[in-house]
C-alpha cells in the first residue's frame, strides 16, 4: 500500500474502522480566530497592522527596512519600531511601500532618528486593530483603519516632552533599490499637515499624497530636508528627504493624542476628500468597530464547525489574508491613475485595483473568490481588462499602476479563462481573447508604454521563440523550462477563450501551443529538462540542482517544476507511458531525498516533503494529480500532511511567503475538502476535507454544505462521496455543482480506498 511507499506520513495502520463520535460546537465569532501575527516569521511576510478588506490603506509597524524578510516592513523576530507606515504589501518576496511613517516618542531629540523598543508581551495585534507599548519611551500605540485612511491614538504618559516624528522620506528596501524621487511636505496650519511621497522602486512611478489632522495642536522642533536642519520659519518644503518633529506641549498627562491621515494616488485634494469621507469625526473606536465588522461579513461567506480551536485560527486567519489583496485603487471620487499613468474616474458600479499577484494568486485565490465572492471576481477580469486597454498589455503584477513584469508568462489569461468558463456572459469575450493574444505574442512595438523600465520582462524573448514555433533554447537564455511550461498552460487557456469567442482558427493555433510541454519531456530521466538550440540536452544535469533566477527553473528545480502540465494530465501521463509509470515517478517526488544542489538555491524552495515544495507555487496542484490516475488515497494522505503540519498558529505557521493570499487559499479549499488543478476547467476534484459541517454562503443567495462522516485525524481516507444524495464514481464535480447550491456528503475512514 502507499502507507509503505510513503513512510513520512506516520499514520497509524487501524484494521478496523470505528465510527467517530460526532464533534460539535456551537457557532463561533469569527473575529476571534484570526491571527494577524500568523505569517510575520519565518518567511511569510505578511504584516500585523489593521486593514479593511481590500483597502488601499495598509496601517502597520515597520520592524525592518532591508533584505528578503522586510518584504512587509515587518518581522515577529524583531523588538524596534521606526515607526507606523500607511501602505504595505502582504506575503510578497519583493518589497516596496511603507509610505508616510508616524512615530510617537518622548524626551529629546538627539542627531539619530528616534527607534522604539517593545516587549513582545506588549503588542497585539487583532481584526481592525494593533496595539504596542513602548520599553523606552512613555507611549503606547494604537492603530485602526478605514479604506483609505488612518487613524493612531497614541496615549503619552507623564513626560514632559511628547512628540512624534512624522518622516515622509521612509523607506523600506532602500538596499534593493528604493528610492524617493521628491518629498512635498505643507504646513496648513498647527493640526494639518499636507504633502506627497514620490518613489521610484519596484513600482517605478509611485505617489502617495496624504492629508493629515491631529487632535491636538503641534509645533515644529526640527524640520529636516535632505539631511539638513531648515531654520526658516516656512509653509513648503520640497527635497528628496524630509522628516519633521512635532511637539504637543498642551497634551496633558495620560491622555490621547489622535492623528488621521488619508492618503491618495491622484492628488493633494483626493487625500484630503479620502479622510472626510472616511473619518469625518475622531472617535477611534468606531472606526475600529466599522472595520470589524466588514470583516465579519467578508470572513462568514464561509461558516465551518469544528471543535478543534487552532484549526479555526488557521482557516479564519487564512481567509483574512486572501483578502487583503488586490487592493482599492481610486478616491472616493471615482478618480484612479490608470496604466498609462493619466487621470480616470470609474465607471458607475465600478472599481479600480492594484497588486495583483498573478503568477501566485491565479492557482487558488482567484478560483476560490468565484466562488464565496462572484461579484468581485467578476469586478477584477474587467479590471485586468481595463488595464489591457489603458497600457497595451494584460498586467503583469501591476503595482500602483506599473507594469513591474514580475515573474514569468501571462497568468491573467488564466483568470479570464477561469471565469468565463464559469461566469461565461460576465466579461467581454472577444476582448479577452484578443488582450490575451496581445500578451501572447511577440511585438514589442505594441507596447504603449513610454519610458516605462521593464517592457523587456513584459513581452520576453520567450514569447519569441514560442511564436516562432520552437522550443526556447536553454543555452540562449535562461528560465526556458519555467517560461515554456506556464506559456503551454497559458496558450490552452487562450485555446479556451478562443473556443467561447467561437473563433476556431486561433482555437486550433493554440491548442498546438498547448501541447509544447512536451518539447522539454526527457524520457531518459522522466524530468522536463533544458534543451540546446541545436536540440540537445543540457548537460551536466542534476533534478536537484537550484540557482535562484538564473538556471532554466524559476525559483525551483527539475524536481519541482517537471509537473506542471495542469491543462493536459493525461497528455502528460502519456509521456511516461503508463499511468503505473507515472504513479512511481510521482511516487519519488515525494520519498526522494530533500537535498539540494548549487551554491545560490533558491531561498523559495520551502516546506519540502521530498523534493515537493509547498512553500512556493508551482507545487500546488501537484498533490492533486494522483486523482487523475485514479490512486485518490496517496492524495488523501498527502494533502492531509501539508494540512496538518506546514499550516499552523504560530508566527511562523505559513512555510513561505503568503504571495498575496495564495498560500492561504491552497489552505482554504483543501481543508474544505476540494481543489482545482486547471483554472480555465471548471473542475474541482476531492481531498482531504477537515471540517465536520461547512457552508459556502453564495452570492445568488444560495448555500452549499460540505457534511463529513465519520471525522478524525485518524480517519484519512475518503470512503464515498455523494453530491446531493447521488453518489459520485469518481472525484471530480463542477463549478455549476455548487452554485446550484446543495450538499456534498464525504464519509471518511481509516483504510485507503483503492479504487
Amino acid at each position: 500500500m502507499f502507507r509503505y511507499i510513503l513512510p513520512f506520513l506516520g499514520l497509524a495502520f487501524v484494521c478496523c474502522e470505528q465510527p467517530m463520535p460526532k464533534q460539535t460546537t456551537a457557532k463561533v465569532n469569527v473575529l476571534d480566530h484570526v491571527d494577524p501575527f500568523i505569517g510575520t516569521g519565518f518567511h511569510g511576510h505578511t504584516f500585523p497592522g489593521p486593514v479593511m478588506p481590500h483597502g488601499m490603506v495598509q496601517l502597520s509597524p515597520d520592524t525592518k527596512l532591508n533584505g528578503w524578510d522586510a518584504s512587509s516592513g515587518y518581522h515577529y523576530a524583531d523588538s524596534t519600531i521606526y515607526g507606523f507606515s500607511h501602505t504595505h504589501l502582504s506575503g510578497t518576496g519583493i518589497g516596496d511601500m511603507g509610505d508616510v511613517l508616524l512615530l510617537p516618542f518622548t524626551g529629546g531629540i538627539t542627531e539619530q532618528k528616534p527607534v522604539a523598543m517593545f516587549s513582545k508581551s506588549n503588542e497585539h495585534a487583532k481584526v481592525g486593530s494593533y496595539k504596542v507599548a513602548f520599553n523606552n519611551f512613555d507611549v503606547e500605540a494604537e492603530l485602526t483603519a478605514t479604506t483609505r485612511a488612518g487613524l493612531h491614538r497614541y496615549t503619552f504618559g507623564a513626560a514632559k516632552e511628547k512628540r512624534v516624528l512624522l518622516d515622509v522620506g521612509h523607506l523600506l528596501q532602500e538596499s534593493w533599490g528604493h528610492g524617493n524621487v521628491v518629498n512635498k511636505l505643507e504646513i496648513i496650519d498647527n493640526r494639518t499637515i499636507r504633502g506627497l511621497k514620490y518613489t521610484k522602486g519596484w513600482a517605478d512611478k509611485h505617489k502617495v499624497y496624504f492629508y493629515a489632522e491631529f487632535s491636538s495642536p503641534f509645533t515644529i522642533d526640527k524640520m529636516i530636508v535632505d539631511g539638513s536642519e531648515n531654520s526658516q520659519d516656512l509653509k513648503n518644503y520640497e527635497g528628496k528627504d524630509i522628516f519633521t518633529y512635532l511637539s504637543f506641549a498642551e497634551l496633558k498627562d495620560d491622555s490621547a493624542l489622535l492623528i488621521k491621515v488619508g492618503i491618495s494616488p491622484i492628488d493633494i485634494n483626493g487625500a484630503e476628500k479620502n479622510l472626510k469621507a472616511e473619518v469625518p469625526h475622531w472617535n477611534f473606536d468606531k472606526v475600529k468597530k466599522d472595520n470589524q465588522e466588514a470583516w465579519k461579513k467578508e470572513l462568514e461567506r464561509i461558516l465551518i464547525t469544528t471543535s478543534n480551536k487552532d484549526r479555526l485560527t488557521i482557516f479564519y486567519t487564512a481567509m483574512y489574508h486572501t483578502m487583503i489583496a488586490p487592493m482599492i485603487y481610486q478616491d472616493v471620487d471615482g478618480r484612479y491613475r490608470g496604466m498609462d499613468k493619466q487621470i480616470h474616474t470609474v465607471e458607475e458600479g465600478e472599481t479600480n485595483y492594484t497588486v495583483y499577484s498573478l503568477w501566485d494568486t491565479f492557482r487558488a485565490l482567484h478560483p476560490l473568490m468565484t466562488i464565496i465572492n462572484e461579484e468581485k471576481s467578476i469586478d477584477w477580469a474587467n479590471n485586468l481588462l481595463l488595464k489591457y486597454e489603458q497600457g497595451g498589455l494584460l498586467p503583469k503584477w501591476p503595482l500602483s499602476a506599473n507594469y513591474t513584469g514580475t515573474m514569468i508568462g501571462y497568468p491573467a489569461t488564466a483568470n479570464l479563462a477561469d471565469i468565463l468558463s464559469k461566469y461565461p456572459e460576465s466579461i467581454d469575450k472577444k476582448k479577452a481573447l484578443q488582450a490575451s493574444l496581445a500578451s501572447a505574442a511577440y511585438n514589442p512595438d505594441i507596447i504603449k508604454l513610454g519610458d516605462e523600465p521593464r517592457k523587456h520582462r513584459l513581452m520576453p524573448l520567450h514569447n519569441k521563440y514560442i511564436n516562432e514555433g520552437v522550443h526556447i533554447p536553454a543555452d540562449k537564455i535562461t528560465k526556458s523550462i519555467s517560461y515554456g511550461l506556464e506559456n503551454a498552460y497559458y496558450d490552452w487557456c487562450i485555446m479556451q477563450l478562443a473556443k467561447m469567442s467561437e473563433n476556431d482558427s486561433i482555437a486550433a493555433v493554440f491548442k498546438d501551443r498547448s501541447k509544447n510541454y512536451a518539447r522539454y519531456f526527457n524520457e531518459e530521466t522522466g524530468f522536463m529538462r533544458g534543451k540546446n538550440a541545436d536540440g540537445s540536452w543540457v548537460t551536466p544535469f542534476s533534478p536537484r540542482y537550484s540557482e535562484h533566477e538564473h538556471s532554466d527553473y524559476v525559483e525551483g528545480n527539475a524536481w519541482q517544476w517537471s509537473w506542471f502540465v495542469p491543462h493536459d494530465v493525461e497528455g502528460f501521463v502519456n509521456l511516461y507511458g503508463s499511468k503505473e509509470n507515472f504513479a512511481t515517478k510521482l511516487d519519488s517526488l515525494f520519498t526522494v531525498s530533500s537535498e539540494m544542489e548549487g551554491e545560490h538555491i533558491s531561498g523559495d524552495i520551502t516546506g519540502l516533503i521530498g523534493q515537493y515544495a509547498h512553500g512556493n507555487e508551482p507545487s500546488h496542484h501537484i498533490a492533486y494529480l494522483y486523482n487523475y490516475i485514479g490512486q485518490g488515497w496517496k492524495t488523501q494522505e498527502i494533502v492531509d500532511k501539508i494540512l496538518n503540519d506546514f499550516y499552523t498558529t504560530q508566527p511562523d505557521g505559513i512555510i513561505g511567503n503568503e504571495d498575496c493570499g495564495q498560500m492561504s487559499a491552497w489552505y482554504i479549499l483543501s481543508s474544505l475538502g476540494f481543489y482545482q488543478v486547471a483554472p480555465g476547467n471548471p473542475t474541482y476534484t476531492i481531498g482531504r476535507p477537515l471540517f465536520d459541517d461547512v457552508s459556502i454562503n453564495l452570492d445568488n443567495g444560495k448555500v452549499f454544505k460540505i457534511k463529513i462522516e465519520n471525522n478524525s485525524n485518524q480517519n484519512t481516507y475518503v470512503q464515498q462521496i455523494k453530491l446531493n444524495g447521488e453518489l459520485l464514481d469518481t472525484p471530480f464535480f463542477q463549478h455549476d455543482d455548487i452554485m446550484n447550491g446543495g450538499e456534498l456528503m464525504i464519509t471518511m475512514g481509516t483504510k485507503p480506498k483503492m479504487n
